[in-house]
Order: structure tokens, then C-alpha cells, then sequence
């Protein structure tokens, strides 16, 4: 079965992620447990069920080419963490994740991450 969500607009980037952490003790926790809570809701509102293992693709649409891919796909950790906040997956380990595959796209007017999730 496969299982589909859109996070509208961006994720924290890898250069934000450590900014974050090095600016004040509570800044990254305070982004990481937003941006983990909003993947959580808007999961739950498509995937009505826990799954055992998946592979996941993440298509990774972009306001433009500015970032580097390295930087963009940062925004895995609040995915997976919001996968398993939502009940969706017991863990993030080897054992419930298979794969996972980013895509690239630019989109100036619609910025936004296509997830899919494919229960193995």
C-alpha cells in the first residue's frame, strides 16, 4: 500500500538545523518540536494506520536552486520523527525504514515536500 502527504513550504536546512543549536540550548529543541509536530498532524490526516516497515520517497520542491541538496534533505530527521510521533512507524531504525529515496524539483509559486510512503 502506498501512502501520500505534501508538507506545504520548506523544512529547516542543515546551515538553520546548526545555527539553531549553536545560538541557544533551547532554540533547536524549539524547532525541532515544531517542525516534528506539524509533519505529525498533517501525516496523521492521510496515513490512518501504523506500519511495519516502509520505504519512503521524499520530493523535495523547491522555491528555487539556491540550496544545496545536502543542506535541503536535513529535513529527513523532522519527517521521520514526525512519522514516529504520529504512531505512524513504532521507530525510526533499520528495522521500520527500508529505503529512502529524494527527489529534486523547483517550484517558485508552490514550494513544498511531496513524502510517499511504501509499506514493504
Amino acid at each position: 500500500m502506498i501512502y501520500k502527504f505534501t508538507i506545504p513550504g520548506r523544512l529547516p536546512s542543515m546551515n538553520e538545523i546548526v545555527s539553531a543549536s549553536k545560538s541557544h540550548y533551547m532554540q533547536y529543541a524549539t524547532m525541532k518540536k515544531d517542525n516534528t509536530n506539524l509533519v505529525s498532524m498533517i501525516a496523521k490526516s492521510s496515513v490512518k494506520r501504523q506500519l511495519d516497515k516502509i520505504d519512503i520517497e521524499i520530493n523535495w520542491i523547491c522555491k528555487n536552486r539556491r540550496m544545496d541538496k545536502d543542506n535541503i534533505i536535513a529535513g529527513t530527521k523532522f519527517i521521520l520523527d514526525g512519522l514516529v510521533n504520529a504512531g505512524i512507524i513504532k521507530n525510526d531504525g533499520w528495522s521500520e525504514i527500508g529505503d529512502i529515496n529524494h527527489k529534486f524539483d523547483v517550484d517558485k509559486k508552490d514550494p513544498r515536500i511531496e513524502v510517499k510512503l511504501k509499506e514493504i
